[in-house]
């Protein structure tokens, strides 16, 4: 049964964030909150972990997973990015976006999208999200946490608990964090392109 954390949302316990980086780096699967829904995590060499999201996601090879950032430089070692493109992330980070860009050569094959080749990434206004990355020290793979039929993710640690308590080694209680998906921006060519409309303010991308 996976272990459960109540982790405070504005000051997280560091005992218990050193916890569960622990368990993310010897090959765990973590449920944990972000500034727009909660997410499945992994460590971004874990295989084995990254097969047991999309088995409970159900999940194709034309899904693109995130790499969930510290900041923009460890985002731009991942992805190839342009000046202006920088500039842009700078204005809209952090924050509830997910930005998808060509992989860099840092980037897993396995974790690319099969054809394009791109990556998906985010660096999340939340505290503990935030503190799980500072102490890990680089980016997690990760996921929403929406289950196969559902439309919305899964907002109630409990009923995580509860139902995917055999799949995941970890879930972290920080509080309602809200069910709405990040906008996500392509960012493959010349142009910024809004694929979906979440939580992220797209005004600077309307006429």
């Amino acid at each position: 049964m996976a272990q459960f954390f109540q982790i405070h949302p504005d000051n997280p316990q560091l005992r218990l964030i050193r916890n569960a980086v622990d368990i993310i780096q010897q090959g765990g699967l973590v449920i944990y909150p972000t500034d727009s829904s909660y997410a499945l995590g992994c460590h971004i060499g874990d295989k084995r972990a990254m097969e047991r999201i999309r088995r409970i996601r159900q999940l194709d090879d034309k899904h693109n997973f995130t790499l969930v950032c510290r900041d923009l430089t460890e985002i731009s070692a991942y992805a190839k990015i342009d000046n202006q493109q920088y500039r842009l992330l700078k204005t809209l980070t952090p924050g509830p976006y997910t930005f998808i860009h060509p992989a860099s050569k840092q980037v897993p094959k396995r974790l690319q999208h099969a054809k394009r080749k791109t990556i998906g990434l985010r660096i999340p206004d939340n505290h503990i999200a935030q503190a799980l990355l500072d102490q890990l020290g680089e980016p997690l793979m990760s996921s929403t946490l929406i289950l196969p039929g559902d439309e919305l993710p899964l907002t109630d640690p409990y009923d995580m608990r509860d139902t995917l308590g055999h799949d995941v080694d970890l879930v972290i209680d920080g509080g309602y964090c809200g069910f709405e998906p990040t906008t996500v921006i392509e960012m493959t060519d010349d142009s910024a392109v809004v694929l979906r409309k979440g939580k992220g303010d797209v005004s600077l991308f309307e006429d």
